[in-house]
């Protein structure tokens, strides 16, 4: 598990936006502040589009609401979306939060999700207690010093994270949740929840994802009959663990039907030993999750001096895009009915049927970067503008002239997932984008 894969209920939003501010990590003075984000976007240099054409793009684009439900808690848009220098987020990211894919369970991430937690109560005879409806905002601390994550690590920076203050975050993965749940006492439980990162644009990549983290404390009574010390003793039931996982989840939710899988070392800042495990899929290996035993320093800091833990993280998406023969991630959040009625709740072995093999529209752009560009802020504007229509953002060309300046040349590609697209409304959101990648990125058009 790369940091990709990185393994209470929350009251009141105000009482829990007091708590962020009170208990807040420190600021980050290190890391230069991004582009604001939440600014609208400039109008076209172009004709005024006719009303037939705002018609037609209002079927696509998502209206901001002013609040969003999360669990029976009210999160407004000025707590998350804020016209101020640290604030990373878009409006795009906002409407994400109410959406919890994973509740749905005629959806095909409730439905893995369901899946496991079914296995885990068979298995486990119940001891697994599970939350999937915990707040996503929360504190630099509970995302990043909780879980041990050094202080100079990339992942903290406003490129790869989003930001409603230097102290307070949208949550990079379920292990925000670890440190919360271990000093309240739980000691065996499963976090399921949409987690939020600044990525690159393709067909497996989206800055709104699902995890599972699984974490499992053991007292010394568990293992000093065994003859093996603590942490022996937790790595050994983590892969005999997922050993059984392996052939009901992984073979029988017809995955892949017989399976090879390999255990390779690695390294986390929150476990100790770490371990990925890898599938043998489509004459490659793919990896499925990131594990370990977890770090004492994060067991003591919760009361737990004594135990050994071991903790795991899981990517929804990449297994659901696999088990459900799913092609392009963007397809999760779609609201077309081709796709939301071919799946059912419980059902498992469902492979999508195709409803449209629309054409891609390519644009290509070039500019001089400058030293603070970065691929991520690219792709944060461009998003930004075309939403859900943009599949992918590639770099084609670069080169650096005799001068030192560096040249960047990327292909944007355009597709909808549900509608052909016009060269009329390509062309518009492609000038919009050309005009705030060189206004907020401060780049030389070339």
């Amino acid at each position: 598990m790369a940091v990709a894969v990185a393994f209470g209920q929350s009251a009141a939003f105000s009482k829990a936006l007091l708590f962020l501010h009170r208990n807040g990590g420190r600021s980050f003075t290190a890391f230069s502040a991004p582009y604001s984000s939440s600014a609208t976007a400039a109008s076209s240099s172009s004709a005024f589009p006719s009303a037939a054409d705002k018609v037609r793009r209002q079927k696509w684009r998502v209206p901001v609401a002013s609040v969003l439900e999360r669990g029976g808690v009210k999160i407004a848009r000025d707590d998350v979306v804020r016209d101020e220098p640290t604030n990373n987020i878009p409006d795009t990211i906002f409407t994400k939060l109410g959406q919890q894919l994973h509740r749905r369970s005629q959806h095909p991430i409730g439905i893995l999700k369901n899946a496991i937690h079914n296995y885990f109560d068979s298995n486990y005879e119940n001891k697994f207690d599970k939350f999937d409806d915990l707040c996503p905002i929360v504190t630099v601390k509970q995302n990043f010093d909780d879980v041990l994550v050094p202080a100079d690590h990339v992942s903290r920076s406003y490129n790869d994270t989003y930001y409603i203050d230097p102290q307070t975050v949208l949550r990079c993965h379920t292990s925000a949740h670890q440190a919360e749940l271990l000093s309240k006492g739980y000691t065996q439980f499963l976090v399921t929840g949409d987690v939020y990162r600044r990525d690159s644009i393709d067909s497996t990549h989206y800055p709104v994802f699902h995890q599972m983290e699984g974490v499992r404390v053991f007292s010394p009574n568990d293992w000093e009959s065994s003859g093996q010390d603590g942490t022996a003793y937790a790595a050994e039931d983590l892969k005999e663990m997922f050993g059984r996982i392996g052939t009901p989840l992984i073979c029988t939710l017809e995955l892949l039907g017989a399976v090879e899988m390999r255990w390779i070392d690695t390294y986390f800042p929150f476990t100790d030993p770490s371990f990925e495990l890898e599938i043998y899929f489509q004459e490659k290996w793919l990896e499925v999750l990131g594990c370990g035993v977890t770090e004492q320093e994060i067991l003591k800091r919760s009361g737990n001096s004594n135990n050994v833990a071991w903790a795991f993280g899981l990517g929804l998406e990449r297994l659901a895009m696999v088990l459900f023969d799913i092609p392009d991630i963007r397809l999760f959040w779609t609201t077309d009915e081709r796709f939301t009625s071919q799946f059912s709740e419980g059902q498992l072995g469902v492979k999508f049927k195709p409803f449209s093999k629309f054409p891609p529209c390519y644009k290509d752009m070039s500019f001089w970067i400058n030293e603070s560009f970065t691929e991520n802020n690219l792709c944060e504007v461009i998003r930004g503008i075309a939403g859900d229509l943009v599949e992918e953002v590639c770099l084609i060309d670069n080169f650096t002239n005799k001068k030192g300046m560096t040249s960047h040349c990327y292909r944007v590609a355009y597709r909808s997932m549900e509608r052909s697209l016009t060269d009329e409304e390509i062309n518009e959101l492609q000038w919009k984008v050309r005009e705030q990648v060189e206004s907020k990125l401060n780049v030389v058009l070339r």
